[in-house]
């Protein structure tokens, strides 16, 4: 049981003392808007392979289908998503502070075996954008004989 027990020491933390530690997490905030979060920021997908297609499930909270574009070519598949809410209160007045997403989301990913773009199917219902991506004919890679 005292192989559990380590020693106090009230100088541990001073001794290991390093001002750098955050720096690298400090300076990804700063392009960051006030109050955002990486949640906020990112877009979170499951991709699903099967013999015949891939399915990918995007998160896309906030965005209507009508903001959201998604393009293949080849191996590789990009959704962009972008969002700009330039309303207006209908009460009079200056707005202080607006806690609302702004911009642009942009996600890309390479797929081991190429799409048929042609037969992709897209869906988005309740901010989830669901793809069907069916997997080209022929698009198995070669396996080589060596002489």
């Amino acid at each position: 049981m005292a192989s559990n027990l380590t020693r106090f020491s009230p100088f541990g933390d001073l001794a290991r003392f390093d001002p750098f530690r955050d720096i690298e997490r400090f300076f990804d905030e700063v392009d960051r808007p006030y109050g955002s979060t990486d949640q906020t920021r990112s877009m979170r997908m499951d991709v699903h392979e099967t013999d015949q297609a891939y399915t990918v499930r995007a998160e896309m909270p906030g965005f209507e289908k009508q903001d959201i574009n998604v393009s293949i070519d080849g191996h590789t598949v990009t959704i962009r998503a972008k969002r700009d809410e330039q309303k207006k209160d209908p009460q009079s007045g200056t707005m202080m502070r607006s806690e609302r997403f702004h911009g642009e989301q942009y996600r890309s990913f390479t797929l081991p075996q190429e799409v048929d773009d042609q037969k992709a199917t897209a869906t988005c219902k309740n901010g989830i954008l669901e793809l069907t991506l069916p997997k080209k004919v022929g698009g198995h890679g070669r396996q080589l004989q060596i002489q």
